[in-house]
């Protein structure tokens, strides 16, 4: 059985593509969304999976631990070692996505939508106004996931404002 390459747990197992290359890593859905955990120690888990042999999960642990300004977080960074070109791909600049005003917006933010759009193929228009709560990002900055009316879609950024 497959287990999250960070966690190790084995609930809502999807691939997640370490951009900007085209690596992929086996995450849980907990895991999978990088930007939005409120609890940091959830990342402890860590300690073990930054020793992976796999070059994807060092750069992603390179990258979580990165960004928490906790004492142990500085620690494993400390000890964590990426070769040449692994440090290079972890410090890599990620394409953001932005809101019609230049906003980042990051996993699990709540949006508006600035415009009606019409959802091809689920037979009903999406109406200026609408709040989109817990937004996911994909693999292309310029479009989010989100639910309209029940049903999960995707999004143009450009047509979005973080709420």
């Amino acid at each position: 059985m497959e287990n999250c390459e960070l966690c190790g747990s084995n609930e809502k197992l999807t691939p997640y593509k370490v951009a900007p290359r085209e690596d992929e890593v086996t995450l849980c859905g907990t895991c999978s969304n990088l930007s939005i955990l409120e609890d940091v120690n959830h990342w402890r888990c860590l300690a073990d999976s930054m020793w992976s042999e796999n070059p994807a999960v060092q750069v992603l642990c390179y990258r979580i631990l990165k960004g928490i300004d906790e004492s142990w977080a500085i620690s494993l960074l400390d000890q964590l070692y990426l070769d040449e070109k692994l440090l290079e791909w972890a410090q890599a600049e990620v394409a953001t996505c932005v809101d019609s005003n230049g906003t980042v917006l990051k996993g699990g933010d709540t949006v508006t939508l600035i415009k009606d759009l019409v959802v091809k193929g689920a037979g009903f228009t999406a109406k200026r106004g609408t709040i989109v709560k817990n937004i996911r990002l994909t693999d292309d900055p310029k479009h989010i996931e989100g639910k309209v009316n029940g049903t999960q879609i995707v999004l143009v950024a450009a047509y979005l404002k973080k709420a």
